[in-house]
């Protein structure tokens, strides 16, 4: 069984004992326990039900692993040719990493 649930604007798959990472929550603390309702859609061994716009009485219950975890660095590179420009720029997105301890739906 596995849903697809939308986090802070962003689409996941969510299954039982799988780990996510998803944009930093900032109230969040580790080992607290945060819910998402905003189930889209639910797939139960082939059975689907699909949201309008969200499954009702569906949720995920997911358990605070990291409230903040540095992704990879991402580099920025600007150039203009034959003018000398040249601008290096980077930054590590923060992301909160979360352990789903219950698929309700």
């Amino acid at each position: 069984m596995y849903v697809i649930v939308e986090i802070n604007g962003q689409q996941f798959k969510a299954e039982e004992g799988k780990k996510l990472f998803v944009h930093h929550i900032q109230k969040a603390e580790s080992g607290a326990t945060v819910e998402f309702e905003k189930v889209l859609l639910v797939d139960n061994n082939g059975a689907i039900t699909v949201g309008a716009p969200t499954v009702e009485g569906a949720k995920v219950v997911c358990e605070v692993v990291s409230p903040l975890v540095k992704g990879d660095k991402v580099l920025v590179f600007h150039k203009k040719r034959r003018k000398g420009y040249r601008k290096l720029n980077g930054h590590r997105q923060q992301f909160t990493e979360l352990t789903i301890k219950q698929v309700i739906a």
